[in-house]
């Protein structure tokens, strides 16, 4: 009778976690903010505590708590319009001298290979094909609204989960945990742990950014403010987005600076920076809390990037600790979460 029952279990649960992805992809413009919401939230949990402790009506530190994510919302917006401020002031002279250079370095490549062109065609009309600009303004058009509207969403859903209207760690009682001590244990840990882990990441990205401006501006490369911008955001996508960084600045580069060795010297500083940052500075700040093993981040970023797109790299390293914190709650999970990092059990 057991093993009957166990065997329907497995096969329940083989038939749920399909249904459960489907749902989470299809879905996603509901739980992408959701979990957001739930992150942002687990930052200012401790802030709303404590307003508490001091007697501090709930509607006031509501408020307060809006007051201080619009204020880091008014931060960003000032740094994006110095970008674009940035990019309008330089951009037409940058296209001139990219193009020229593009030119030159597919004529080259051109002449090696024995390549020809039909005579009186462009180089540049050749190769890269025309841009739909109506297409392009109706895309560009599409991401703004679905920005926007995840934005106010997870907006939302962070006043609910402050306010107390949803209760995190009553959903994890009434679910997963049978015992009062056990869902606010398990609580307690998502909450410190995340806590962590957003800083650090933050502290690294905001050190990553501004080196790299410092990098641009130094060796005479423009948008410095905006490759800082970049470098800040992109970091928070666990081990891919120094990858994208280091790369998309190195190209950018190739149009900027003519010396082969300034080059060269310029893509070894903005290597050196990500390495220091992200490959020595962050593991000693995270410690041993997020010591998930390289192959379990990569197959965390290929699934939530599946599920969720941008966002779900964003959040695969986060979500991945949210689940080893639970499964760690069990200890007939624990070969799981040995394997999540990359240890023998």
């Amino acid at each position: 009778m057991m093993k009957d029952l166990k065997t329907t279990n497995i096969l329940l649960l083989i038939i749920a976690v399909p249904i459960i992805f489907y749902l989470l992809k299809t879905l996603s413009f509901i739980f992408v903010p959701l979990v957001f919401a739930m992150f942002i939230a687990l930052l200012f949990l401790p802030l709303m505590r404590w307003l508490h402790r001091k007697k501090v009506p709930h509607p006031i530190s509501i408020l307060l708590v809006i007051a201080i994510m619009i204020g880091f919302i008014k931060l960003g917006s000032v740094f994006i319009h110095l970008t674009s401020k940035e990019l309008i002031s330089t951009g037409a002279s940058f296209v001139a001298k990219a193009e020229i250079k593009l030119v030159h370095l597919i004529v080259a490549f051109e002449e090696f290979f024995g390549i020809s062109r039909i005579e009186g065609e462009g180089v540049l009309e050749h190769y890269i094909p025309q841009i739909n600009v109506i297409s392009n303004l109706t895309l560009s058009l599409d991401f703004i609204r679905k920005l926007l509207s995840g934005s106010l969403t997870t907006l939302f859903f962070v006043i609910l989960l402050i306010s107390g209207s949803i209760n995190f760690e009553n959903v994890l009682n009434s679910t997963l945990f049978k015992v009062k001590h056990s869902s606010v244990k398990a609580f307690r840990k998502i909450e410190k742990d995340i806590i962590k882990f957003v800083f650090v990441k933050f502290l690294i990205s905001l050190m990553t950014g501004v080196s790299f401006g410092l990098a641009c501006w130094f060796f005479d490369v423009s948008f410095p403010i905006f490759w800082g911008l970049f470098a800040f955001v992109i970091n928070f996508v666990q081990m891919i987005g120094s990858v994208i960084s280091v790369v998309a600045l190195s190209l950018f580069a190739f149009v900027e600076i003519d010396s082969a060795t300034t080059l060269l010297i310029f893509s070894l500083v903005i290597t050196g920076i990500q390495v220091l940052f992200g490959g020595v500075l962050e593991p000693i700040f995270m410690g041993k809390t997020f010591s998930v093993n390289v192959i379990t981040i990569l197959i965390m970023l290929m699934f939530w990037g599946y599920i969720w797109g941008i966002p779900g790299l964003i959040m695969s390293i986060p979500l991945t600790v949210f689940v080893k914190i639970i499964l760690d709650q069990f200890p007939r999970y624990r070969p799981i979460t040995n394997l999540l990092i990359g240890k023998s059990s």
